[in-house]
């Protein structure tokens, strides 16, 4: 046995060797994923100088000089990224790269034959959710040298919701299209496009099914997103997150939350929804403080979810908790403008994000957008 580890150990350390080795060749520069100059949106975990996250829609910005960046990553499953290149985020990233198991990922690099160094800026997301993986990133290889990342923006929104939240199907799809990682982007969602409207960062809670008393069709019993809400990652119950003590926080939280409580013909008893939803509320008020404002918000068609919502946030004793519906407003097209399994395309999305724009205007105090937003 001991023979055995002695070999494997040679192994890992030959293999360990070769990657460092790869680096000197090729003239770049290893840089670890915790390094204070890259700038992560959303909850992630240090760990061994590697960098875990597993919520969909968590990004990173990387700023460098040079010609040449990539990413030494792992991932516990199959996830799509989203890249893009010296802009804004948008709803088109320039690439989609997607990861799983250990790899080294080319983000950017020019090729040309006498490339000179330029200062790029880089932005990666994970449009895909928790269920399709957990991403680790290692380290950076930069071909020149990696510089401070712009900073997290001072406005920043959290949205907790469903699969609306994650950008289910939003991504070139038919309402007949099942369910696919390929459709699914954060970065077309009414939340990523009620941040890019108001220029804020954003960080995303959400969960395809989840519910706030009750999931989709009754499953994952006794697990709810308020339970979820308060966890580091989103597949793993173990890890407690721990709200930010440094002074970064959202200027504001945004809950869409409840249709899955009512899907397939179920009603749930209005006690126990108040109960799950109050649990959801005190937690984001204990996470940020009881003058933390939350806008509560419910998709069109649910005439009596609105109507729990809207006692729930009448009724919860808290400071700061708005309640916003469009229950009977036909602001998107049933027929042409849904993805896959009926959920929201991205035409739909951004008629979502205009209905909730001026409730968010009115509570930060922020300028409406001059445009549509996008």
């Amino acid at each position: 046995m001991r023979r055995r580890l002695t070999y494997v150990l040679l192994v890992l350390t030959l293999l360990s060797g070769a990657r460092a080795h790869a680096r000197r060749a090729v003239g770049m520069t290893g840089i670890f994923g915790d390094d204070s100059r890259i700038v992560y949106a959303g909850r992630t975990r240090a760990e061994g100088h590697s960098v875990s996250f597993d919520w969909t829609g968590t990004y990173m910005r990387i700023a460098f000089s040079g010609t040449e960046l990539r990413m030494r990553c792992s991932d516990s499953g199959r996830d799509w990224l989203n890249v893009w290149i010296d802009r804004e985020m948008s709803a088109e990233p320039d690439s989609v790269i997607v990861v799983g198991g250990d790899m080294v990922v080319t983000l950017y690099a020019d090729n040309r034959k006498h490339a000179k160094p330029a200062v790029h800026h880089v932005t990666v997301q994970k449009r895909t959710e928790g269920e399709q993986g957990r991403l680790c990133v290692r380290e950076l290889l930069v071909r020149g040298e990696l510089l401070q990342a712009q900073p997290l923006k001072e406005r920043y929104i959290e949205f907790v919701g469903d699969s609306y939240t994650c950008g289910f199907g939003a991504e070139k799809s038919v309402s007949s299209d099942p369910f696919s990682p390929a459709t699914e982007t954060a970065a077309k969602s009414y939340a990523a496009i009620i941040a890019r409207a108001f220029d804020a960062d954003y960080v995303l809670i959400a969960h395809s099914g989840m519910g706030v008393s009750r999931n989709y069709n009754s499953n994952f019993a006794g697990r709810y997103m308020p339970d979820r809400y308060e966890q580091t990652f989103d597949m793993d119950t173990t890890v407690r997150w721990v709200p930010d003590k440094s002074g970064t926080k959202p200027s504001l939280t945004v809950v869409m939350l409840g249709g899955n409580d009512f899907s397939t013909g179920f009603v749930p008893e209005y006690e126990n929804f108040e109960k799950h939803y109050r649990q959801l509320l005190a937690a984001v008020k204990s996470a940020y403080g009881e003058e933390h404002p939350v806008l509560c918000c419910t998709k069109k068609g649910h005439r009596q979810l609105a109507e729990y919502v809207r006692r729930v946030t009448d009724n919860c004793g808290m400071r700061e908790v708005y309640f916003a519906t469009s229950f009977e407003a036909l602001y998107h097209d049933d027929d042409r403008e849904l993805g896959a399994c009926s959920h929201p395309n991205y035409k739909a999305h951004c008629k979502m994000a205009c209905n909730l724009l001026p409730y968010i205007s009115t509570i930060t105090g922020w300028e409406m957008p001059a445009k549509k937003p996008e």
